[in-house]
């Protein structure tokens, strides 16, 4: 693997932790009330952006 590979798997991973960082906040400021709509948002602009990952279809509500 070579040094560019290494950082683009970096750079993707650290765009995920943001992205579901800023899902929990909108979760959390919206009282949890459009976690539907939040997740979907979320996941077209991973897909958009090339972060796709296998996940459940809805985060786990607490």
């Amino acid at each position: 693997m070579g040094i560019f590979d290494r950082f683009k798997d970096r750079a993707k991973s650290k765009g995920k932790d943001m992205s579901d960082t800023a899902e929990r906040d909108v979760n959390q400021k919206t009282g949890n009330k459009y976690t539907g709509q939040v997740d979907d948002a979320q996941q077209r602009i991973e897909g958009t952006t090339g972060l796709d990952r296998d996940r459940p279809d809805r985060p786990d509500q607490r």
